[in-house]
């Protein structure tokens, strides 16, 4: 018997190549759902793709991606989507989860390819909820009904995953920080007014901080110390600051011109000492999408998105068209999906399991609302 455990436990992976090469420089840079399947292959191939320095280094490896939802074609479930420009225009859009029917949802925060939707049921209450589209675990949130989602983290002290929330109810109001899975309330800390935390959208985590445009300005929450402080925008005239974005290692942020045709650029080129500098403008190429549709109407929602060295701008129009546009104003793809949303989040895949999961109530594991 010892023999043949001996005989086993030599065997490699892959016949002809020893095993450090089939696990790290081959099985570890497959996407997810290969990679789950490569599981049953047999106990040694699911213990090597089970191992947790693997799996950290694995999610090292993953692209991250520009995160789209909307409803299916049949509009009896909703998908959240990733858009890899590498691909072909068949191959760009991967569904990487997908929801059934009995509450409609927005992705409202992303972190080590952990998702944070706030999804409404037939009533039309708002409600959060946690999920791993690879690993599929789903969990609501109770715990925070009539909270609003600020950003999520992970807390480096001590390695918690934490979300910040902002409450408005009289005397309660105020920011507060929320860990998962430690099984308490959450916690209120010092911070802006709830007034002006409400009008918070669409964190983006850089520098180990969440920033949020507000008016003139940044808002940044330092993750570590878990406080607040504030930034200054680039000047900009005749244009409202839409968003940021994160672009290599520099933070950046766009305009949207008052007629919504042009979306200026800009980097912070200089972290500490807050200086901007122009990246470019975006002029749409109204006139070619014009004919590939007549109705096209205004650009309601812009998204800017950096990969890979390519900036590219997403355009949602009133007819309901998605488009990419690169920082020359070239039409790269039209998305053409009338219940396509574009968000500001990235996500970047991980099967690292998390041990918060199983502490939360109501937690499921490919079970609905996975479909």
């Amino acid at each position: 018997m010892a023999e043949a455990a001996s005989a086993a436990a030599a065997t490699p992976l892959l016949p002809g190549l020893p095993d450090d090469i089939s696990i790290w420089e081959i099985l570890v840079r497959l996407p997810p759902k290969p990679l789950l399947r490569c599981r049953a292959v047999s106990p040694a191939w699911r213990r090597a793709t089970s191992d947790r320095d693997f799996l950290l280094a694995h999610h090292a490896r993953q692209p991250s991606l520009p995160l789209l939802y909307g409803d299916t074609d049949d509009l009896l479930s909703m998908e959240i989507i990733t858009c890899d420009h590498r691909h072909r225009a068949a191959d760009k859009l991967q569904s990487v989860a997908r929801f059934d029917d009995a509450s409609c949802f927005i992705p409202v925060a992303c972190c080590d390819g952990l998702l944070v939707l706030r999804t409404y049921n037939q009533r039309g209450e708002r409600r959060l909820s946690i999920c791993n589209p690879a690993t599929r675990q789903y969990a609501p949130l109770h715990q925070l009904r009539g909270f609003k989602l600020l950003g999520m983290y992970p807390h480096g002290p001590t390695g918690d995953y934490r979300l910040l929330l902002c409450l408005e109810a009289d005397a309660k109001s105020g920011s507060y920080v929320f860990t998962l899975g430690s099984g308490r309330p959450p916690r209120r800390i010092r911070g802006p007014d709830a007034k002006e935390l409400m009008n918070f959208h669409g964190s983006v985590l850089f520098h180990g901080s969440l920033h949020w445009h507000t008016d003139n300005l940044i808002m940044v929450f330092d993750t570590t110390t878990e406080s607040f402080r504030q930034m200054r925008t680039p000047i900009v005239s005749g244009h409202v600051i839409a968003g940021l974005f994160e672009m290599g290692d520099m933070l950046g942020t766009f305009s949207l011109n008052d007629e919504e045709t042009i979306v200026d650029i800009w980097v912070m080129q200089d972290y500490q000492g807050q200086v901007w500098a122009s990246k470019g403008r975006v002029e749409f190429p109204i006139e070619e999408l014009m004919a590939q549709s007549e109705d096209l109407g205004s650009c309601w929602l812009v998204e800017a998105t950096y990969w890979d060295g390519d900036l590219l701008v997403l355009a949602k129009f009133d007819n309901g068209s998605l488009h990419q546009v690169d920082i020359d104003g070239k039409l790269v793809d039209s998305l053409g999906h009338r219940l396509l949303y574009p968000t500001p989040l990235r996500l970047k895949q991980s099967l690292v399991p998390h041990t918060f999961f199983p502490a939360l109530e109501g937690y499921v594991v490919n079970a609905s609302s996975f479909i």
